[in-house]
């Protein structure tokens, strides 16, 4: 269920899907038109981006000898206070970015949804953690990212009609709404940056993101705009954005988020994907296409990309290029883990494998 306020706000439950879409729908105009959520978007929107980098050389305001954890899309991360100093994600352009924190533990997972379809079975997979048990805990609630891609009608990030829904954002926010308020767990909505809230227009009516990223102070619960660099988007960036596009051919991950990050042992566990000899033909082809023509074929909003974007394909057209074998990347199907080093980066664990069986190389 969901508080905003301390107040519990009100739905009326239906069984029947066509209901259930009607439903999904008002809560999130409810939601968007809260005073108390309309007022913290309008102070987000204060709040300095920060710039978040662990190089030695960068003025980031964030310091290098933070403890990080970054998630890239379709990923989660669960983290304690106690070991990890800051998450976040960027990146969110159509995706959302969702935040859920323990107000008695300060256990906070992260999650960079991307698809409805992984809307479900991604909450539950955040909650194994963050609840310790006890499914009476209020949970600190922030969504942030997926502005409004949708015709320039929309601009409050509210339709008018129950009709089919231009662009990506605005079902996946609904879909996220519709499954807090249906859940038995009590969901405190803090922080609704999405949609008409997280847009910017020019002068030809052309939308974009206000903000695409944003961390999370663990001890605290707070929630900064930020942007990311090479230097923090890590480890294994290069397979775990692979492993993005690999899921959706991967039917172990079917409907899942993707499993990326050990709690407990504050470790990265990249869990295994695999995809076909299919992705490197697909990407000897992409390979050849100009950088306006990557942007169109392979951006949800070409034009809200950030610079980096086509480097970042063409990234992973190379590794797959180089590596077409899944079993090369993911040998007999096992994780590929980094463990956190004394300056704080982090270091990939080496295993030794054989068929039957595999230990740890210490």
């Amino acid at each position: 269920m969901i508080f905003v306020g301390g107040v519990s706000l009100s739905t009326h439950s239906s069984s029947s899907s066509s209901s259930s879409c009607s439903q999904g729908h008002d809560i999130l105009m409810d939601l968007m038109r809260h005073p108390v959520l309309v007022s913290a978007s309008s102070a987000f929107n204060d709040v300095a981006e920060r710039r978040f980098s662990a190089s030695k050389d960068s003025n980031s305001s964030i310091s290098r000898h933070n403890r990080w954890v970054y998630i890239f899309q379709r990923e989660y991360a669960t983290v304690d206070p106690a070991l990890v100093d800051v998450i976040g994600t960027d990146e969110a352009t159509t995706c959302v970015g969702l935040v859920m924190r323990n107000q008695k533990s300060g256990m906070t997972s992260v999650a960079h949804l991307d698809s409805p379809d992984v809307v479900d079975i991604g909450l539950s997979q955040m909650l194994a953690f963050v609840i310790n048990q006890s499914s009476d805990a209020m949970l600190d609630v922030h969504l942030i990212g997926g502005f409004d891609d949708a015709s320039p009608e929309h601009v409050t990030g509210i339709t008018k009609s129950h009709g089919k829904l231009e662009g990506y954002s605005f079902p996946l926010c609904e879909k996220i709404v519709d499954s807090l308020a249906k859940s038995n767990m009590k969901f405190q909505i803090h922080t609704l940056h999405v949609l008409g809230h997280n847009t910017r227009r020019d002068s030809e009516g052309n939308a974009y993101p206000i903000f695409t990223g944003f961390l999370v102070e663990t001890a605290t619960g707070s929630i900064l705009p930020a942007n990311f660099d090479a230097t923090t988007r890590c480890p294994d960036e290069v397979v775990r954005r692979i492993r993005v596009t690999a899921s959706f051919e991967d039917c172990s991950w079917k409907g899942m988020l993707l499993e990326t990050y050990d709690t407990q042992a504050d470790q990265f566990v990249i869990a295994p994907c695999t995809w076909s000899m299919r992705k490197m033909h697909i990407a000897l082809m992409l390979q050849k296409l100009s950088d306006q023509e990557i942007l169109l074929t392979c951006s949800t909003s070409p034009s809200a990309e950030a610079p980096d974007f086509v480097d970042n394909q063409r990234r992973q057209w190379d590794y797959l290029i180089q590596h077409p074998e899944w079993s090369e990347t993911f040998p007999f199907k096992k994780p590929r883990i980094f463990r956190r080093m004394e300056d704080k980066s982090w270091v990939r664990h080496q295993t030794k494998f054989s068929s039957s069986s595999y230990a740890y190389a210490d």
